[in-house]
């Protein structure tokens, strides 16, 4: 295990456990993703801290920030305040950015990204292979990690054309030098097919579902 990813889910007492799927956008529509998302990251970082507390070996947490997060909610002094509130090592925490959802190729979002890789953490680019730029988004921003994409995983044991897209994202990150996790692996002839390809590093069902950070340790 390399890492975990934190999930957030709305836990309402007639519905059941919702999708986020379904309350995000309400979030951010209602203004509030800013001041969740923050929640969301200072919990993730404290719990990243009470793992390594109580003996186990440190690991990354990424955690998802949403476009109103990035652009809006002054992202790097939160990012700096929750690492220094909860005692987490920077190198710890990653920063997952969705690719559809934020990156423009704007100074302004370069900026960011350059503040915080400055502080220590990492950046991984989510859905990667779904947007129209990225090619140019590896080039131009200092992503650490690229996501492909569950839609490519799902399909590259079956299809040729998923095979060849991501058989080219794993050769272009190697040489590239960013490392890339297969997303939405859930069987065992996507994890043999990745494996041989060298694929360093998958996440997935296969491997666990989502749990609660109790059942996680």
């Amino acid at each position: 295990i390399t890492g975990v990813e934190a999930l957030l889910r709305w836990r309402h007492p007639e519905e059941g456990l919702i999708s986020p799927n379904h309350f995000i956008p309400q979030l951010e529509e209602m203004g509030r993703m800013v001041e969740v998302g923050r929640w969301v990251l200072r919990a993730a970082c404290h719990q990243n801290v009470a793992w390594q507390q109580g003996g186990l070996s440190p690991i990354r947490t990424a955690v998802n920030v949403s476009a109103q997060q990035f652009f809006q909610g002054n992202i790097v002094d939160t990012v700096e305040s929750v690492l220094h509130e909860t005692g987490l090592e920077p190198k710890w925490l990653e920063l997952e950015l969705t690719e559809s959802r934020i990156l423009d190729g704007s100074e302004a979002t370069i900026k960011i990204m350059r503040d915080l890789k400055r502080i220590g953490v990492s950046l991984s680019l989510d859905d990667f292979g779904t947007g129209w730029s990225s090619l140019s988004y590896l080039r131009n921003f200092p992503i650490d990690r690229i996501k492909i994409d569950q839609s490519f995983i799902r399909d590259v044991t079956s299809q040729s054309a998923a095979e060849a897209v991501v058989k080219s994202i794993l050769s272009l990150g190697r040489k590239l030098g960013i490392a890339c996790i297969a997303e939405g692996v859930e069987k065992p002839q996507q994890r043999d097919y990745l494996q041989k390809q060298m694929c360093a590093e998958m996440q997935g069902f296969l491997f666990s579902r989502p749990l609660a950070a109790a059942d996680c340790s």
